[in-house]
């Protein structure tokens, strides 16, 4: 059992959705100056190069970001809640395995809504959109409400969140 309060937990991911929140907004300064000063007008990309820069300008740095803060001291939303990220094997690949399922969510939103975009939203992206979705709800469940506080990535990296 972990006694975890709620509000910690939820302490952690509004912290952690925050930084999340500022590199994205610095990722779109950097674009808007990209675009509108190097390159003079806004490109049109294909669905794989739109696929392909979401994935590796916000998805990929976002998890090797919380993956290496996870692997040191945790991240700044665990720090801020006073939490801390124990493991079974202390490696950096069970943080790297962790942090990938805990972003797929945000992937597979990523990938069926850029789908959608160029597809009208047909079936293939509804179900991944809509899939995202439902499986971040039933992370973000599992790291609220199991009495061990454990959710997918964690079961997955041998890793628990507990009071630090």
């Amino acid at each position: 059992m972990n006694h975890i309060p709620i509000m910690k937990r939820l302490k952690e991911l509004l912290v952690d959705y925050a930084v999340i929140i500022a590199y994205l907004v610095l990722l779109l300064i950097i674009n808007v100056v990209i675009i509108f000063l190097v390159l003079k007008e806004i490109p049109a990309y294909t669905e794989t190069q739109s696929q392909l820069i979401a994935t590796f300008t916000s998805v990929i740095p976002i998890i090797l970001i919380f993956s290496y803060l996870d692997f040191k001291d945790g991240s700044i939303g665990k720090r801020a809640a006073g939490l801390k990220l124990m493991y079974v094997h202390k490696r950096f690949s069970s943080s790297l395995v962790r942090n990938i399922i805990k972003f797929l969510p945000w992937q597979l939103g990523h990938v069926g809504v850029i789908h959608g975009m160029y597809s009208g939203f047909d079936m293939v992206a509804i179900i991944l959109a809509n899939g995202g979705t439902l499986l971040g709800v039933v992370m973000l469940s599992m790291g609220l409400f199991r009495k061990d506080k454990r959710h997918l990535g964690d079961f997955l990296a041998g890793t628990k969140v507990e009071l630090q």
